[in-house]
C-alpha cells in the first residue's frame, strides 16, 4: 500500500499523483485518460481507460476437439465468467453438426443468443446489458419459483400426483437459468468496475445476493429431488408420516422466507434470528422422525421416506445458511 496527500490546484481542483510503477505498468502517460469509479462506501477505484475498454470477453472455441457434452459445458462456463462473445469453430466444415447443440444450450443461458452460423464458424453473443438485469428482482424471482417448486413436491408426494411432480421437475431448469444470470454478473464485477457500477450495489451487496442466489438454487434442486420422490413411491405416506412431511414441509418454507426478507426487503433482522430457531426444530424433528420409521411398520420403506426427509431438512439447512448471511449483512 502507498500514501498520497491530496493537492489543492489552482484554487478550486483537488489532485493526487499516481505510483510511478503503476502507471508505467499500464502505460499511462501526461494525457492519458483514467476511468474514476466513486463507491458509496468511501472508496474511490482508478481504472487505465485501455483495459476498461478492452475487447476481453471473446474466445474461441474449436468444435472438432470436443463432444456435445464438453461443448456444453464450455459454452456454459465462458458465459458464468462473463464472456460477451464465442466463437465455434470447425475446420472441417461442418459446423451445422454443433448449431443443434448450441441452439439447445443457449435456450437456458439468458441474453445469449446466436448470431451468426456459416459452414466454419457459429458466433453466440450476449445481447443484454447490465444496464437491463436487476440483480434484486432476478432474485426475489428465484425466491418464489423455489418456494412454489417445493409446496408442489410435497403435495405432490403427499397426494401421489405424478403430473403435478413432472411439472416441478420441468420449473428446476428457469431456477437454474435465473441463478446463472444472478452467477454471471456476479463474476464479471469481480474484474469489471464498470459492471458494479451498472448493477447498482456494492461488491458486498452483489456477493450477498451470489450468496442468497446459489442457497435458492440448491432448495429448488431438492424440491426436484422430492418431486421425484412422488414418481418412484409406490404409494403416497399416510397418516401421522403424511401429516409430519406436510407440516415439515410447511415449516421450511416459513423459515427460507424468513432467512430471505431482511436481505431482499430490509425488514427486521430478528426474522433471521427466528429462522436460525426454526432450523434446529426442523432439523430435530427430522432427526428423530427418521429413526422411529426404520424402527416402525415403515421400515421397508424407510429408505426412500429418508430421501424425501433428507431433502427437507437440507432445505432447512440451506435457510439457516441464508439466515446467517443476513445477520452478516446487517452487522456490516
Amino acid at each position: 500500500m502507498e500514501t498520497r496527500k491530496v493537492q489543492l490546484s489552482g484554487g478550486t481542483t483537488f489532485t493526487v499523483s499516481l505510483p510511478k510503477f503503476w502507471a508505467e505498468e499500464h502505460d499511462i502517460t501526461a494525457g492519458s485518460l483514467l476511468y474514476l469509479y466513486p463507491n458509496a462506501d468511501g472508496s474511490l477505484l482508478v481504472e487505465a481507460a485501455e483495459k476498461a475498454d478492452a475487447d476481453g470477453r471473446s474466445v474461441t472455441i474449436d468444435a472438432g476437439d470436443i463432444d456435445e457434452a464438453e461443448l456444453r459445458e464450455t459454452v456454459t462456463g465462458l458465459y458464468l465468467i462473463g464472456v460477451d462473445k464465442i466463437h465455434i469453430r470447425d475446420r472441417a466444415g461442418e459446423i451445422d453438426e454443433q448449431e443443434r447443440c448450441v441452439r439447445d444450450i443457449v435456450t437456458d443461458l439468458t441474453g445469449f443468443e446466436i448470431l451468426e452460423v456459416d459452414e466454419w464458424e457459429l458466433i453466440v453473443r450476449n445481447l443484454m446489458d447490465a444496464d437491463n438485469v436487476s440483480i434484486l428482482k432476478s432474485t426475489i424471482r428465484l425466491r418464489l419459483i423455489a418456494d412454489t417448486m417445493h409446496e408442489d413436491a410435497i403435495s405432490a408426494v403427499l397426494t401421489d400426483d405424478t403430473t403435478l411432480a413432472r411439472d416441478v421437475i420441468d420449473r428446476d431448469t428457469e431456477a437454474d437459468k435465473l441463478f446463472r444470470l444472478v452467477s454471471r454478473h456476479f463474476q464479471r464485477t469481480l474484474t469489471d468496475l464498470g459492471e458494479v457500477q451498472k448493477l447498482e450495489f456494492t461488491r458486498a451487496e452483489l456477493f450477498a445476493y451470489y450468496y442468497l442466489a446459489r442457497q435458492l438454487e440448491r432448495i429448488a434442486d431438492h424440491a426436484e429431488k422430492i418431486a421425484r420422490v412422488a414418481i418412484d413411491q409406490p404409494h403416497a405416506p399416510d397418516g401421522d408420516l403424511s401429516r409430519q412431511v406436510k407440516s415439515f414441509g410447511q415449516d421450511a418454507r416459513s423459515l427460507i422466507w424468513d432467512a430471505t426478507e431482511p436481505i431482499l426487503s430490509e425488514t427486521d433482522i430478528g426474522l433471521a434470528y427466528d429462522a436460525l430457531a426454526e432450523r434446529e426444530a426442523i432439523t430435530t424433528g427430522i432427526g428423530e422422525l427418521d429413526r422411529v420409521l426404520y424402527e416402525s411398520d415403515h421400515a421397508p420403506e424407510a429408505f426412500r421416506w429418508g430421501l424425501l426427509l433428507d431433502s427437507l431438512e437440507r432445505t432447512a439447512e440451506y435457510g439457516g445458511n441464508i439466515a446467517e448471511l443476513a445477520i452478516q449483512q446487517h452487522y456490516r
